[in-house]
């Protein structure tokens, strides 16, 4: 085993109490400290980053070993505990007292941990997933999101083929393999630099999670439509959808931030598409949707969430929410789905989607939707999905796990409006 420069552990202990101690998203915190940090070389962030993250999945864990959350004493016991380095090991790179600690935490017995700690989450969110799982299947999904996800990446359709990416990759001897259920996707088991490769540049290829491109495939977008994004961010599915639609028809990117649509921006000069239109928005209530009421034949509704089916990459936003978060947010959910349904005509589609695990922003928001709509009918998953050829039933809905899919987690409901049937005004 290699001997941990002294330093090295000091500044990751620096970057884990920053993430800890102070709002905000880790990755953000983590670029904040790489920038402050410029002289650290790639290897020595790469430690830096894992340490923390590592410490962040399993933190209900190491903070029964350490009897707090000391960031220095968390991340000894990740480094002895997790990763299954010895105190010989360790020996060189530790202080005197730190020593003192590293052997009480070699010691300690795990028999007292509870379920929650056994699952690294907060008791808040550990009782509604085995609320609603139950808690075997609860324990297994919570402990799916402890492994790192691997990185998926989308073939753009309008420039390059998956064969011909996948080709390229083998002769660079990148391991790649196709994903099993989207036609589009490709995995890489490696973490790799992926943003300087020329596929990237070019355009060929974006990151995204194979769930996240079936959800692109569940609204089934044809040539010639009009689609909107409603909740676009960034545009990962916007410009799979577009790429969908073989740069037909017409589509939509509404977003309330300025910022994620400068991104999208970005991404849509590689991408080739020229059928993709921004439109800044200040909220569901903005007077620019009321002129598109009942125009569009497909409507994709992503919405605001807690995103706890992203804790594979994100392990901090479980530490970071509050049950009061997740109504705060169910409420946002209902009203903006709402809004998003005046824009659909008749025959057209309505499709609503989180990143999350929990009912509450899933199936309980497509139920009362229903309940309150009855212009709309829930259309099954299962049905769309086979009528592409792609090979996975959950439903109906889409529900995808990490540890049955090997994806985040995703949920998505399709919703159809009766032919003919006239949108209300806009209040």
């Amino acid at each position: 085993m290699n001997r941990i420069d002294p330093n090295l552990l000091r500044l990751a202990g620096m970057a884990l109490a920053d993430v800890l101690n102070n709002p905000g998203p880790a990755d953000a915190k983590l670029g904040a400290f790489f920038r402050q940090n410029r002289e650290l070389g790639t290897r020595e962030r790469a430690f830096v980053a894992e340490s923390v993250y590592g410490v962040l999945r399993r933190k209900g864990l190491l903070a029964h070993l350490t009897g707090g959350e000391d960031p220095r004493k968390l991340l000894l016991a990740l480094l002895l505990r997790v990763q299954g380095m010895s105190l010989r090991d360790l020996d060189a790179s530790l202080s005197k007292r730190q020593k003192e600690w590293a052997q009480e935490i070699k010691a300690r017995s795990t028999d007292g941990l509870s379920l929650a700690q056994q699952a690294d989450l907060p008791d808040w969110l550990w009782q509604k997933l085995s609320a609603q799982y139950g808690e075997a299947e609860a324990l297994t999904i919570a402990r799916s999101m402890h492994q790192p996800a691997s990185l998926d990446l989308r073939v753009n359709t309008i420039k390059a083929t998956r064969e011909e990416v996948a080709q390229r990759f083998a002769s660079e001897s990148t391991a790649v393999t196709p994903t099993p259920y989207s036609p589009i996707g490709l995995r890489m088991p490696q973490k790799m630099t992926i943003s300087r490769h020329p596929f990237f540049t070019d355009g060929k290829i974006e990151v995204q999670d194979e769930g996240s491109q079936l959800l692109a495939h569940l609204v089934a977008p044809r040539r010639g439509e009009m689609v909107a994004d409603f909740c676009a961010g960034a545009g990962g599915k916007t410009l799979a959808l577009g790429a969908l639609m073989r740069n037909s028809g017409r589509l939509y990117a509404f977003d309330v931030s300025e910022k994620r649509l400068s991104n999208l921006g970005q991404r849509l000069k590689r991408s080739g598409l020229s059928n993709l239109h921004s439109q800044l928005i200040q909220g569901e209530q903005d007077p620019k949707l009321k002129r598109l009421q009942a125009k569009f034949d497909r409507v994709l509704v992503d919405a605001p969430c807690s995103g706890l089916g992203t804790l594979r990459r994100n392990p901090d936003l479980k530490w970071r929410q509050t049950e009061q978060d997740i109504t705060e947010l169910t409420a946002k959910q209902a009203s903006i789905l709402a809004r998003a349904a005046r824009l659909v005509k008749g025959g057209g589609r309505l499709i609503y989607a989180t990143c999350s695990l929990l009912a509450d922003e899933n199936e309980k928001i497509a139920e009362a939707f229903l309940a309150t709509h009855p212009e709309f009918t829930l259309v099954p998953a299962n049905q769309i999905l086979a009528q592409q050829h792609i090979g996975l039933d959950t439903g109906n809905y889409l529900k995808l796990f990490p540890h049955v899919h090997q994806t985040d987690g995703f949920f998505a409901a399709v919703f159809t409006k009766t032919a003919g049937e006239k949108t209300e005004e806009a209040a």
